[in-house]
């Protein structure tokens, strides 16, 4: 019986998420605003990436970033000078659709063309729960061992884009980059990878590029 009950509201909550999100896309769309999760562990390098494409691109983007307590990253991003709105989840390693609803009614969804989200840092909670973005791009540093990409296989199946990051420390830790490509197109065979260095600025104009060719004709 307990086993019962339990499936059947993680059945509920999963539903439920689910009906937000896609009234958060809806929200976002009729704003004509393209929507961007960032998925990753902490130290992948999310951060950095979002602040690197903000000063790269001419778009007018709006952040929601999410952590378990701090607001450190929403203040780093905050330095930018663009909007941000920091979600602190407490004890929960994910945001949900029904959180990001909230950060959206605090942010001027008239004065941006682009919201990133910042996921809390981990590799598995945040897997099952849609937020209402159009494209989610996973990132993994090769500092967190070459078996991580095998030992995730349900994010990055999930990912429209991988970015595999901090490939100059690659030797210095033991990592074998060319593993981790492989096993992400070996999860995911049409998703398109790209190995970065953003500490040496290689392989960000990639990025960009990769987003904004996903993103609908519509918006």
């Amino acid at each position: 019986m307990h086993k019962v009950a339990s499936v059947e509201v993680e059945k509920n909550i999963m539903k439920a998420n689910e009906a937000i999100a896609e009234r958060n896309k809806k929200l976002l769309e009729n704003n004509n605003i393209y929507c961007v999760d960032f998925v990753g562990a902490i130290g992948s390098g999310k951060t950095s990436l979002i602040e690197d494409i903000i000063e790269n691109v001419d778009e007018n983007i709006g952040v929601v970033a999410g952590d378990v307590i701090s607001k450190f990253d929403a203040e780093r991003i905050k330095s930018h000078d663009v909007p941000v709105v920091g979600l602190n989840t407490g004890k929960e390693c994910h945001l949900d659709a029904h959180l990001v609803e909230h950060s959206l009614e605090d942010m001027p969804l008239d004065k941006i063309d682009c919201l990133f989200i910042e996921n809390v840092g981990n590799l598995i909670c945040p897997v099952d729960f849609a937020l209402g973005s159009h494209m989610r791009v996973v990132v993994v540093s090769v500092t967190e061992g070459d078996d991580t990409v095998e030992k995730h296989p349900l994010i990055f199946q999930s990912a429209d884009l991988i970015i595999i990051n901090k490939t100059d420390l690659a030797e210095a830790v033991g990592a074998d980059t060319n593993k981790m490509v492989a096993d992400a197109k070996g999860l995911n065979p049409d998703v398109k990878i790209i190995t970065s260095s953003l500490k040496e600025g290689r392989g960000l104009e990639e990025i960009i590029e990769a987003i904004k060719e996903q993103k609908p004709e519509n918006l």
